[in-house]
């Protein structure tokens, strides 16, 4: 895949050829993943764009993936009904970090797309590194979070994070969202503010009894809800 600098996120983008499909768990249609995307903040513990119980991670990753079954490409799909699912994994800080972030984020690799704009070429990845050990997982009907920010998405929250150490947040806070012969201005805290749930249908395959209120024009439908983990179709 190719990493960016986007002048927002750090963007990982799949080579064509090396398609990978999800299904399973709360997904009807089987969705391919077009990119991933990294959120992090400039201080740890706050570069998160969900909270747990009200407070947030220092970072997230996304996982952005459309829905190949019922439309050609990314672009149709994060307009229309049951277009995208995002995978959100929240990253924590550790003396160690996950193996695919470490690819992506080992100081040889992160300082080439210090730039908007810089790009540079990764081989020999492995999606399935970046999920955290767990099946366990929270979804609900949102929104895209950068403009225009339709409401077209499913997303996904793992159970448990991933780990990044503190020099590697530190280096993606060294990346500008500017290009060369601009000021300096850092990436981080890159995250659109909480929104509130607007009675959004919360679901969760955790085997726990969950309190509160059933969901809105559902009342068969329990807060919780058991379902597969998402599984990979690697092609």
């Amino acid at each position: 895949g190719t990493m960016y600098n986007t002048g927002r996120h750090v963007s990982l983008r799949l080579d064509k050829e090396h398609l990978v499909n999800i299904s399973g768990g709360p997904m009807t249609y089987s969705h391919r993943l077009e990119e991933i995307r990294l959120h992090f903040g400039s201080e740890d513990g706050q570069g998160s764009e969900h909270l747990l119980n009200g407070q947030a991670f220092s970072g997230e990753v996304q996982l952005i993936h459309y829905n190949h079954e019922l439309y050609t490409n990314y672009t149709e799909a994060a307009k229309s009904p049951n277009g995208l699912v995002i995978v959100s994994i929240f990253m924590k800080i550790s003396e160690t970090s996950n193996s695919f972030l470490n690819r992506m984020l080992n100081r040889d690799t992160i300082t080439r797309i210090t730039y908007k704009n810089d790009a540079y070429l990764l081989s020999g990845l492995n999606i399935e590194e970046v999920y955290p050990e767990t099946s366990s997982f929270i979804t609900y009907e949102g929104s895209m979070t950068i403009p225009p920010c339709y409401e077209t998405a499913t997303w996904i929250l793992m159970n448990k994070p991933i780990y990044v150490t503190k020099m590697q947040m530190h280096s993606m806070r060294l990346l500008s969202q500017n290009q060369p012969s601009q000021i300096f201005l850092s990436m981080s805290d890159n995250v659109r503010p909480v929104q509130p749930l607007n009675n959004r249908c919360i679901r969760t395959n955790i085997n726990f009894s969950m309190q509160g209120k059933d969901c809105p024009n559902n009342r068969a439908q329990k807060l919780q809800y058991r379902g597969q983990c998402p599984t990979f179709l690697l092609k």
